[in-house]
């Protein structure tokens, strides 16, 4: 860890376990059919190589878009790619809708993971993992074009 800056070490940490375990585990299991409501792949450009990047993000969507928690703020690299290029793809349910990704600095975090899941239990535990793996959280809207 990081004794200067413990949240660069959790940052550090969080980014080996997404990158190696969890993004893998959950493109697994995506190949095989297995999916939930509350994971769609964001497809963004690559700020330096100008290539598509995709990775495996918790979601919540409405009507006109969808909620998202960078949860190491605008550290990490999908955030990134997102202020260089706002221009988005998000996969829900197996289609592809384009979007306009923006940062929502003043959304409540903690209440906006509640809202990932309409079950009291399972809200609890969404808002619980977020708390658990989040070093700078911050809020993303993607309004669908």
């Amino acid at each position: 860890m990081d004794r200067r800056n413990p949240r660069i070490g959790k940052f550090r940490r969080e980014r080996l376990i997404g990158r190696y375990l969890a993004n893998p585990a959950v493109r697994a299991l995506d190949r095989i059919g297995v999916r939930t409501s509350l994971m769609a792949e964001l497809e963004t450009v690559g700020r330096k190589s100008g290539q598509p990047r995709v990775v495996p993000v918790g979601i919540a969507v409405d009507g006109a878009g969808a909620w998202l928690i960078s949860q190491h703020g605008y550290t990490s690299g999908w955030a990134h790619n997102i202020v260089a290029h706002p221009k988005v793809r998000l996969r829900v349910d197996g289609q592809w809708r384009d979007g306009i990704a923006e940062f929502r600095p003043d959304d409540d975090v903690v209440a906006r993971s509640r809202g990932f899941s309409t079950n009291p239990l399972l809200s609890r535990l969404i808002a619980l993992t977020f708390r658990a793996l989040e070093s700078d959280p911050v809020t993303v809207r993607i309004t669908f074009a």
